[in-house]
């Protein structure tokens, strides 16, 4: 159990000598504000330190967010988790089966093409030698790396972990309101939880107190920032910019229901899908049990120069948010702190 945030201080500056921590550890216990501290650096030329208020790129951790925008429109009665796709959005998906719900799109099992598909690649970079990062400003700029492929699966038939998907929910978010992605989920979601810090930014004109994401050289340990490795700008898959303290505004708002009323944030974080062994999957969020009873809700991301995990742990009232601006250490803390709770 935590009992005083010296021990975690101590297991988090291990960590640190170990793999040299870039970012931000922000643990609350109940409604208080059990440990935080920031490592590393923001920008690594000028040397200007992380501190606990900067903000980081969060990669697939923010399809959670996508996931609220949809169930905020199923509340509403706009939509129904099993409203199929082909009946919700006017764009021509040839190859699609005709069955894909809202539902299997927020469950990763509709079996629709992806875009990065990490079972076949494990180097997001790749994508970019081809399509310019710098033409991905909007969802639609996305459609031509997927949109014409043929399904990998029957829907529903298993789990598989799919960005193209909630690039889809996105669209569908867009087409339903009317409002851009982006502008739908600051009014919507990061409004309400008083989120005034955190959007999505575009990475040629990041606002003050941002963190540059930093890709290490592994041969000469030289770094370089992540500009021309990621999209410019982030959408309904992920590359939301957010601060570890409203991360938790959006947990707590979530958990007391300023974004959904109890029904859809039971049905939100709701294990729909096995993935493997304990781990489930929600809506945008995954979910892993021990001995029958659920033992955190987490997000998490990673791009090249991001990395990203956050936790809530239900029946001990403890909240966790790890962002990093370079692709390791959040797990690391992640798992050590787990250990405490055990």
């Amino acid at each position: 159990m935590l009992e005083n945030n010296s021990e975690i201080n101590k297991i988090v500056s291990e960590i640190d000598d170990k793999v040299g921590l870039s970012g931000v550890v922000y643990i609350k216990k109940g409604n208080e504000v059990f440990f935080e501290s920031a490592y590393g650096y923001s920008n690594r030329a000028e040397e200007l330190p992380n501190t606990v208020n900067t903000r980081f790129g969060i990669a697939s951790g923010c399809k959670l967010f996508t996931a609220i925008g949809i169930c905020q429109l199923v509340e509403k009665g706009v939509l129904s988790f099993h409203t199929r796709i082909k009946d919700c959005l006017d764009i021509e998906f040839p190859y699609f089966d005709e069955t894909i719900t809202i539902h299997h799109l927020l469950t990763h099992s509709s079996g629709i093409p992806d875009y990065f598909d990490e079972e076949e690649m494990d180097d997001f970079e790749e994508l970019w030698k081809e399509q310019p990062t710098y033409l991905l400003n909007n969802l639609e700029d996305f459609l031509p790396m997927f949109q014409n492929n043929h399904m990998k699966f029957k829907p529903g038939e298993r789990f598989h972990y799919n960005n193209a998907g909630f690039i889809v929910l996105g669209l569908i978010i867009e087409q339903q309101t009317g409002k851009s992605f982006t502008d739908y989920i600051e009014s919507e979601v990061f409004d309400r939880c008083g989120m005034r810090d955190s959007g999505y930014f575009s990475l040629d004109q990041l606002p003050k107190n941002t963190a540059q994401g930093y890709i290490e050289n592994k041969e000469d340990g030289t770094w370089r920032t992540n500009a021309f490795s990621i999209p410019i700008k982030g959408g309904a898959d992920g590359g939301a910019f957010i601060t570890a303290p409203e991360m938790m505004k959006l947990w707590e708002g979530l958990l007391e229901h300023k974004l959904l009323n109890e029904t859809y944030t039971n049905l939100l974080l709701e294990p729909h899908i096995n993935v493997k062994g304990q781990v489930y999957y929600g809506y945008g969020i995954w979910i892993n049990k021990k001995d029958g009873h659920i033992f955190k809700y987490h997000v998490m991301g990673y791009d090249p120069g991001v990395s990203f995990h956050s936790s809530v742990y239900p029946e001990l009232d403890v909240k966790l948010v790890v962002p990093s601006n370079k692709d390791n250490g959040p797990f690391e803390v992640t798992k050590a702190i787990e250990q405490l709770l055990d």
